[in-house]
Parts: C-alpha cells; sequence; structure tokens
C-alpha cells in the first residue's frame, strides 16, 4: 500500500482536544517475554508453522503450545492455513497456523523535532504504509491535537482494518505508566501524550523513549534471525542524539528515562543553546550542519517551500563539492569517536548504529567505522549499522505500538477490544 507524504499538517480545527478518556497509559513491554501464547505468537510472526515445530521453537510442550493456538485463534491473533495441510500424514491432518496479517492494524506515531511519522503495521511488525507531517511548532496541546487528528484521517483511509493500539514515540524525558512527555527540543512539560491521543483515536495508548524503542526494534521485530546472547548498544544520531541498552532479552528503561548524549563534548567550536561549545547535538544535527553548509555557501540558500534539506547537502558532496565532503567526513569523523568513548564506557558485546545522521549519507560509513576503531581503546566490537536504515523510526513507532501484544497477546487483545 502507497500512502503520499504530506508536506504539512492541516491547520483546521486545531483547538486542542478537551481530554477525557477512560483509556490510562499502558506502558510499553520493550523485551522477549516468556509468557507462552507471546512465544507462540512470535514463532507464528516467521510464516506459517505446524504445532511441533512451535514446540521446538518455543521450547513448550505440544499441550501447551495447543492451548496456545487455540486461545490465540477464538481472538482472532492467529488463523489456520488449511491449504498448507501436510499431506499423507496418518490421523488428524497437520494444520499449520500464522498470525493473521490480514485483519487488525496498529497505529504508530513518531514524534519528531522536526518532522513527525504516522505509519500502520501488522501484527508481525510489517509496516502496510504511512505519511509524514512538519511537527507542528506551536503549544504542546495544540501540537499533540493536531498530530492525533492526523492519526485518526490516516486510520479513516485503512476501512478494512481494525485498529487495536497506538504507539506514540519520541525524544524527550518520558513517563511511560502516565503518558506524559517532557519534550526540550520542543518546548514541552508533562505533556499529555497518551491521554490526548486516546481521546481522539479510542483505542489503548503505549508511549516510548524513541531511541529505546529503536532498540527494541532491533530486538522484536527480527523474527527470521536468532536473538544473541549478551548486551548491546544502541546509539542514535539525526537531528537528536541519545543511546539505550539491551541486556539479553530486555531493553533497559531506566526509571528516570533514558541517560543523555547531547551535550557530551566534540571538541568543535560549534556554539550550543545551553551556552557551551561543542556538544554533540549542537554539532552533528542536520538541522545545525545544513545551517552551516547554507552560511558557507556550499548549499544554496533558498526561500519557501523549497527550502534547503540535508540531501542538498549530500548531493553536493557526491557532485564533488571538497567542502562539502570535509563538512560531512568532520560529522563521520565526530560521530564514530563519540561511538567510540561510549562503548568503552559500557563495553557491551555489540554496537548498533541507527538514525540518518550514521545511514543517509553512505559514504560516511567507513568514516564512522574508521574513527570508532582508532578512539577504542578495547578489543575490535561488533559494530554494525541498523537493519532499518532510514526508516528506524518508522520501525520504533511500530514496536512501540506492538510491544504490548509481543508480551502478553491474549491480554493485549482483551484491553483492546473493550467497548
Amino acid at each position: 500500500m502507497t500512502i503520499p507524504t504530506i508536506e504539512r499538517p492541516s491547520t483546521t480545527a486545531t483547538a486542542p482536544v478537551r481530554v477525557v478518556s477512560a483509556r490510562p497509559a499502558v506502558p510499553p513491554e520493550l523485551r522477549i517475554s516468556d509468557n507462552p501464547a507471546a512465544a507462540v505468537l512470535r514463532a507464528a510472526t516467521r510464516g506459517p508453522i505446524f504445532r511441533d515445530s512451535a514446540a521446538q521453537t518455543t521450547g513448550s510442550s505440544i499441550a501447551t503450545v495447543n492451548r496456545q493456538v487455540s486461545a490465540l485463534l477464538s481472538t482472532g491473533l492467529l488463523r489456520e492455513r488449511a491449504d498448507l495441510t501436510a499431506s499423507g500424514a496418518v490421523g488428524r491432518p497437520r494444520i499449520p497456523f500464522e498470525v493473521d496479517t490480514d485483519t487488525f492494524t496498529t497505529l504508530g506515531v513518531h514524534i519528531g523535532a522536526t518532522v513527525t511519522r504516522i505509519i500502520a503495521a501488522d501484527l508481525s511488525g510489517r509496516i502496510l504504509g504511512g505519511l509524514e507531517i512538519a511537527t507542528p511548532q506551536v503549544g504542546q496541546d495544540a501540537a499533540l491535537t493536531i498530530i492525533a487528528r492526523s492519526a485518526k484521517a490516516f486510520l479513516d483511509r485503512l476501512p478494512r482494518r481494525r485498529p487495536l493500539w497506538t504507539g506514540v514515540a519520541l525524544a524527550g524525558r518520558v513517563d511511560p505508566a502516565a503518558g506524559l512527555v517532557d519534550h526540550p527540543r520542543l518546548g514541552w512539560q508533562a505533556a499529555p501524550v497518551a491521554a490526548v491521543f486516546a481521546a481522539v483515536l479510542d483505542l489503548p495508548v503505549s508511549v516510548s523513549a524513541h531511541v529505546e524503542a529503536m532498540a527494541a526494534a532491533e530486538l522484536l521485530l527480527t523474527p527470521g534471525e536468532q536473538q544473541r546472547p549478551g548486551s548491546s548498544l544502541y546509539i542514535y544520531a539525526r537531528e537528536t542524539a541519545g543511546v539505550a541498552v539491551t541486556l539479553h532479552d530486555r531493553v533497559h528503561t531506566p526509571a528516570n528515562g533514558p541517560g543523555s548524549i547531547a551535550h557530551l563534548p566534540t571538541g568543535s567550536d560549534i556554539e550550543c543553546a545551553c551556552g557551551r561549545r561543542g556538544c554533540l547535538e549542537a554539532t552533528i544535527g542536520e538541522a545545525a550542519i545544513l545551517g552551516r553548509a547554507v552560511r558557507a555557501g556550499i548549499v544554496p540558500r533558498r526561500e519557501a517551500p523549497r527550502r534547503p534539506v540535508i540531501a542538498d547537502l549530500y548531493r553536493a558532496a557526491d557532485s564533488g563539492s571538497d567542502a562539502a565532503r570535509d563538512m560531512l567526513d568532520e560529522r563521520a569523523e565526530i560521530l564514530g569517536r563519540t561511538a567510540a568513548l561510549i562503548r568503552d564506557m559500557f563495553n557491551p558485546d555489540r554496537v548498533i548504529l541507527g538514525g540518518q545522521a550514521f545511514t543517509g549519507y553512505r559514504p560516511g560509513i567507513e568514516g564512522v567505522a574508521q574513527a570508532f576503531a582508532k578512539n577504542t581503546n578495547l578489543p575490535p566490537a561488533d559494530l554494525r549499522i541498523s537493519r532499518f536504515g532510514g526508516r528506524v523510526q518508522e520501525h520504533a513507532a511500530a514496536v512501540t505500538s506492538l510491544s504490548v501484544f509481543y508480551a502478553d497477546p491474549l491480554s493485549a487483545m482483551r484491553r483492546a477490544t473493550r467497548a
């Protein structure tokens, strides 16, 4: 399904909604659950599977698998594939089952500093379509109302699917139990994210810090891969920068919110809004580096509606501009050096780099890796780029909308279908 990108959200009827919702926020579950029904559902996201294979995959008995399959079939989360029945078997036919990817959808929203992405996902985590709107630069209640109503309009374009859940991922300090967010870049304080979305959409809502959700996407949305034991360090950089840690099968979610690397010193002379110089976000953020490129004449200055975008800087570098390449090479060196510093602090089993500051300019990836190797004081690391590439924000939103189902699908379904 292809859904067009929208440049600007509708500004009609922007008065904040009156927040009256009987649906409290539901904290996301950024972990691999040992719930039996969850294990069976997860096995079924890989495609049609027989009960005996599911028992081997989950480590459960056939009896346990049969009970969970029956329960999940009754909710509609699973469906049987009689067309794939094993032929030639003696006795009761073996009928495989799979996740129902046609009936339901979840809604994911990633609220960025400048761009908000709204997507729909099926129960396997596959993104069905989506749109982008400019993040409203207005008061927090009005901004949330605009985004929630845009999400509602998007859902209305999917009449054949039943929406079950909303997941919202964004930077800042998130209280997942209350669904409140402090977002300094947007000027939000105790913004009632969950309450506004629940009031507009009448669906259960989970809210997550977006870097933690990105780390969870690596953990939960890769059903075809064997999960590796140990720890992972996830480093994100685009307009904002952040880190998250996964320990074995769970993303670490500190009660006071994720740690911040926004003001790590980089050694640059770039002035930060905090009053210091050389802070990480002020140095590598897309708007900041693009602004410097425009002021230096590397990227032409244009007026609305065709304002410069970061892709203009990438095109200049690809077209042979030494100044553009130097600027991007410097960013890659700073990102690699910073990633090495953070890696040495945590010493994880693997390091995952996500966000368009890493992936947007492909020649820069090698520079990041070289700077990382040069500056780490530990043995060579398992360093990798996020498998979600430029769609990492969309998958962070998707996993926030799906994680409660993946942790306890039967309980989640009861919540989702409550009148």
